[in-house]
């Protein structure tokens, strides 16, 4: 008798329908229910939609949802480097790996008036939908990181635009740029321009 009991597959094989299949028992005849209305999945319940859009209304909108910290810029900075650099370069002037190998469309440079000048939420969409030959990055960057890659975007805009009258008072500039005499070929170093010593005259 516990042989017998053991065999019955009613737990195996009980009463479904394949997917999509015809059911008489509903008057649409689908077997498949859309969600009850209003139905959220975990985790998608967008309550504040500029954090998700970066757009108020139709338009976007020009400031940070949070609060920009050092952590967040270097959080950015990490983002950028891994997603952004490969076509749009360290520095975000489009000159990146993707373009020099051949891409047919060199992306456009933030260092220009327009982009400059670009609201933030703008940034944030073309990242979060894509725009043009640019993919969208919705499902592999987090929208919090894609807001921390809009302030780094803004910090080398700042960095790349800088004059002396942006550095604060009483703070020195890190270091000058270096002036090269040859830019070398790969092959070769390049060359440092040598600089006059104090004794020498100008």
């Amino acid at each position: 008798m516990l042989v017998l009991a053991g065999c019955r597959q009613d737990m195996h094989d009980q009463p479904r329908f394949k997917p999509l299949a015809e059911s008489d028992f509903y008057t649409d005849l689908r077997s498949a229910r859309p969600p009850v209305e209003g139905t959220v999945a975990r985790g998608q319940l967008h309550e504040d939609a500029y954090f998700y859009t970066g757009k108020l209304g139709d338009n976007p909108g020009d400031y940070m949802p949070f609060p920009v910290t050092e952590d967040i810029l270097a959080r950015g900075q990490q983002r950028y480097n891994i997603y952004c650099a490969p076509c749009h370069s360290r520095v975000g002037d489009g000159n990146g790996v993707i373009p020099s190998r051949g891409f047919p469309r060199r992306p456009p440079s933030y260092h220009t008036d327009r982009l400059r000048k670009a609201p933030l939420g703008y940034l944030f969409d073309v990242m979060t939908n894509g725009f043009g030959s640019m993919p969208d990055y919705a499902s592999q960057i987090a929208p919090r990181d894609r807001w921390a890659i809009v302030a780094y975007i803004r910090a080398l805009q700042l960095s790349q635009g800088a004059s002396a009258a942006d550095v604060p008072a009483g703070q020195k500039v890190p270091s000058e740029p270096p002036q090269f005499q040859e830019p070398g070929s790969g092959a070769t170093l390049p060359v440092l321009e040598a600089k006059p010593s104090a004794e020498e005259p100008k």
